[in-house]
């Protein structure tokens, strides 16, 4: 029996590999469109290859898979990221969890996993194809099974031939454009901070940067995937509030008050509370009190006092635009999640036709959650046809 993978990323040489190892009579092929496998795993987490998290900080998946969050409960019972850890090692490839619980190679060299999936390949005997682009389901007639591995799409017409329901693509993960010139003048500056859009309950907290177009970091990236859909039909326009401190208001207005007291006779520039950068904490206290930012703590009025309190916990921008976040592009979208059973991931309308990775609407945050979803949904595909193949 012949299986055709479509698409030779991380979930379609995973789904290849486990395939063949659980049906070593499968004939097994990988057909990938452009001349270079494996790319996205190459430039993923700056070179090194994010492959997955402890998840040891995550309490609710959909905190992590915006899109998806039930399925993946649902197979992270057949394959998880204890499972992923496990495989990675047992085939040679140390693994390293940081304090952020983001998973690495210990090599900190994507090519480990490459090198990995290359050798396994070999030695499995799968057949892999490059510049061979696949335009409709009709020339997969010689497979017995096909498994589309493809990633995301950034327009629905490059998944049209797929005959599935398509959830629109639109763009996750990426920065913002803020046009304010004396924020971007802090470039470089790394704080703890919370984001937020008014008016809704998306927000997420974590390391902010500012850059030299706006705002980047784990929170606004993090943001950015809550917020994907809502963003793209507003054309990125949109109010965005941040909290420098991570902490309530009240908090921040009992921290400042006690300032006030400890430091009266001191400047509000020359002692910062909440442990903020000092290029940071001046460009915000001038931002609360304009002329007043040089004046002594003990010297500040109640509601001099609220004007800093409310744009440390409140502060507002315009976002102006979608910035590309280079290293890695994810999108939100793909084949609709009720076009597929849930338990293999087969097309519903297509006998034999399966589905796994970022080409089904499922996404993550950063921090290995995507390569994750790779590995559970192209695992569940792998056993999924084995099952068909020894029924």
């Amino acid at each position: 029996m012949k299986t055709a993978i479509i698409g030779g990323g991380a979930a379609g040489f995973f789904l290849a590999i486990n395939l063949k190892e659980m049906c070593p009579q499968m004939d097994v092929t990988i057909l990938e469109g452009s001349q270079h496998v494996l790319s996205k795993v190459e430039i993923s987490g700056g070179g090194r290859c994010n492959c997955t998290n402890s998840f040891q900080a995550v309490n609710d998946l959909q905190s992590v898979y915006p899109r998806g969050h039930r399925l993946l409960k649902r197979l992270f019972k057949q394959f998880d990221h204890r499972d992923a850890f496990e495989w990675f090692e047992h085939r040679g490839v140390k693994l390293t969890t940081q304090d952020d619980h983001c998973v690495f190679p210990q090599s900190q060299d994507s090519h480990t996993i490459i090198d990995l999936f290359l050798r396994e390949a070999h030695r499995l005997g799968i057949t892999v194809k490059t510049g061979h682009k696949v335009h409709s389901l009709s020339e997969l007639i010689p497979y017995d099974f096909v498994a589309v591995t493809i990633g995301g799409k950034p327009k629905v017409d490059g998944l049209f031939w797929l005959q599935q329901p398509i959830e629109q693509p639109v763009p996750s993960l990426f920065t913002f454009t803020i046009e304010d010139s004396q924020l971007r003048s802090l470039m470089g500056t790394v704080v703890q901070a919370s984001a937020m859009i008014p008016g809704t309950k998306l927000r997420a907290s974590g390391p902010l940067l500012i850059t030299h177009w706006g705002m980047s970091g784990p929170c606004i990236l993090r943001l950015s995937s809550y917020a994907a859909r809502l963003l793209s039909e507003s054309s990125y326009r949109q109010s965005l509030s941040i909290n420098w401190t991570t902490l309530k208001e009240n908090e921040v207005q009992q921290q400042l008050t006690a300032f006030c007291r400890q430091h009266a006779q001191k400047q509000l520039t020359t002692v910062r509370p909440f442990d903020l950068p000092q290029r940071l904490w001046t460009y915000l206290t001038e931002r609360a009190l304009s002329g007043r930012a040089h004046a002594p703590w003990g010297s500040l009025n109640q509601k001099e006092l609220n004007r800093l309190t409310n744009t440390l916990v409140n502060d507002t921008y315009q976002i102006a635009g979608r910035a590309p976040f280079k290293d890695e592009f994810v999108t939100c979208g793909g084949v609709s999640l009720s076009a597929v059973n849930p338990a293999t991931l087969e097309s519903r309308t297509h006998p034999h036709l399966y589905f796994a990775g970022e080409v089904l609407d499922i996404d993550g945050v950063t921090g290995g959650f995507n390569f994750q979803a790779a590995w559970t949904t192209a695992y569940a595909v792998a056993v999924a046809i084995t099952a068909q193949c020894n029924s």
